[in-house]
């Protein structure tokens, strides 16, 4: 059964989504702000994200460019914005589509099928799920690493900071989006988490943890993975 997770603080309207989706066979996962949906969103893994960008804590567009660092799950923006300006803000961050409130209960089902459809398509083109470097291996199905033949053992933070760089290789990932997504919306700003648990990171993984290959820092922005 396909999960859609609901991100939308009008409680009537999250009512009638959850109505006609459930009635359609899809289970419904409901947020009624962006932290909780970002939390939701990297546990329970939903097929599609329905999302309003007037949420109470952050600006959906937020939400969309935290979900796009790891994940590449069809996004379809539910607004009552209808200037041109907020459409290519979302749909440049990362969202597949853009309905306008209000709107046709048909039509929305509509796009969601078709914006699965797509991305279980290009699912069928994507890269392995094996990322190799002249120095360690990473199986992301598996979540193993491996360096010169041995297994690297990490810890579950240390394993979600390295998956969410090498699933983003040669882009550059910025600290408030690492923070937010390992540690919640809370730790945004501590910066001193990141330097600590990416030393360790390039300790277990870096032939040269001073002057790393692979986990490089971009000062004052984030890291970047350089396969």
């Amino acid at each position: 059964m396909p999960r859609v997770l609901v991100v939308e603080d009008d409680a009537q309207l999250v009512r009638a989504l959850r109505i006609n989706l459930q009635a359609r066979a899809y289970e419904v996962e409901e947020a009624f702000d962006g932290g909780t949906a970002l939390r939701i969103a990297a546990t329970h893994k939903p097929d599609a994200v329905l999302l309003d960008l007037g949420l109470p804590d952050m600006d959906g567009v937020e939400v969309i460019e935290a979900i796009r660092v790891w994940s590449q799950v069809p996004i379809l923006v539910l607004s009552a914005r209808h200037l041109s300006e907020d459409k290519v803000r979302a749909l440049d961050a990362g969202a597949d589509d853009y309905v306008t409130k209000p709107f046709s209960m048909d039509e929305l089902l509509a796009r969601l099928r078709a914006a699965t459809r797509r991305r279980q398509a290009a699912a069928e083109t994507e890269a392995p799920t094996v990322v190799t470097t002249d120095g360690f291996t990473v199986d992301l199905v598996a979540k193993k690493v491996q360096r010169e033949g041995r297994a690297v053992r990490l810890t579950p933070t240390e394993w979600h900071l390295l998956e969410m760089l090498v699933t983003s290789p040669g882009r550059l990932v910025s600290q408030r989006a690492l923070l937010r997504e390992v540690w919640g919306p809370t730790y945004s700003e501590n910066s001193n988490y990141l330097r600590v648990y990416m030393a360790q990171l390039r300790r277990k993984l870096e032939a040269d943890p001073a002057h790393p290959r692979y986990l490089i820092t971009e000062a004052g922005m984030g890291y970047r993975f350089e396969p």
